[in-house]
């Protein structure tokens, strides 16, 4: 018996569902292998995450100043600028945590970035292996902002090999990157504001 007109397109309409779904199949089943592929490079080369370190900005001259004010001095106006271009710098980079040294100057400089993140400023009091391990654990984007005597030991601390020193008093326009993947670490040396003299 000859199958029917309605038969023969029932046929060709099951076929190309099933060739239809056949296709969604391959493509979802593309995607999902795709995904992990993606997966176990990110679990194989870890999240790539950096640090900021940079010196305070330009501190106020202060004459005639008591011995705290000479001692723990504000931001000069050339210094404050300095801050607002580090924000300027920093504003795409996703900061997750800023660290600070307890001065009025640090915390300054360290203000509008934790500002824009909307983030505490964490004080830290010395760069010894404790506050390197803490900073090393740290999975976020970071910025830290420490003195022309204590960013070479961050830097230092953190890059195998770096053999930064001590920054000139002059000093204030570097910006130093170092670059984190699972365990490599990468130093990128950028200037940021004005030209330091």
């Amino acid at each position: 018996m000859k199958p029917s007109a309605n038969q023969v397109w029932d046929k060709v309409f099951m076929a190309k569902e099933f060739y239809y779904n056949l296709l969604k199949l391959y493509k979802t089943f593309r995607m999902l292998s795709r995904l992990v592929v993606f997966a176990l490079v990110v679990m194989i080369t870890g999240c790539t995450h950096k640090y900021y370190i940079v010196r305070h900005g330009e501190k106020a001259v202060t004459q005639n100043a008591d011995a705290q004010t000479a001692k723990d001095p504000a931001l000069s106006e050339a210094g404050t600028d300095r801050a607002m271009a580090l924000l300027g710098r920093l504003k795409d980079e996703r900061i997750g945590q800023v660290f600070s040294t307890r001065t009025i100057r640090t915390k300054a400089t360290a203000q509008p970035v934790a500002t824009n993140f909307g983030l505490p400023i964490q004080e830290y009091d010395k760069v010894d292996t404790a506050f390197l391990n803490k900073i090393r654990s740290i999975k976020d984007n970071v910025l830290i902002v420490g003195h022309s005597n204590t960013v070479d030991d961050i830097v230092n601390g953190l890059v195998p090999g770096a053999k930064l020193t001590d920054l000139p008093e002059t000093s204030y326009d570097n910006l130093f990157i170092v670059k984190r993947r699972g365990k490599r670490f990468q130093l990128i040396h950028q200037h940021y504001g004005a030209p330091s003299e």
